[in-house]
């Protein structure tokens, strides 16, 4: 089946299929930058659960310390 003169014109040429593999390198790029941003946004996030249940951890003793000194004192 011949191909019709439209048809023929739509068919991609060797530099339409490389600037589509440059893009779609530029696409994963990006994406690969994303995830490391992703990434690092969840180790901070953990990071920062981690220090607050330090905290909190330490806020309860120096809590149950001056229950103690109070009931010393009274």
């Amino acid at each position: 089946m011949p191909l019709t003169p439209e048809e023929f014109n739509q068919l991609a040429h060797k530099e339409d299929i490389q600037r589509l593999e440059s893009k779609i390198d530029d696409l994963a790029d990006a994406f690969t930058q994303m995830l490391t941003i992703m990434d690092n946004s969840a180790k901070k996030s953990k990071d920062i659960e981690v220090e607050l249940v330090s905290n909190q951890a330490a806020h309860d003793r120096f809590e149950t310390r001056i229950t103690d000194l109070e009931k010393a004192n009274l």
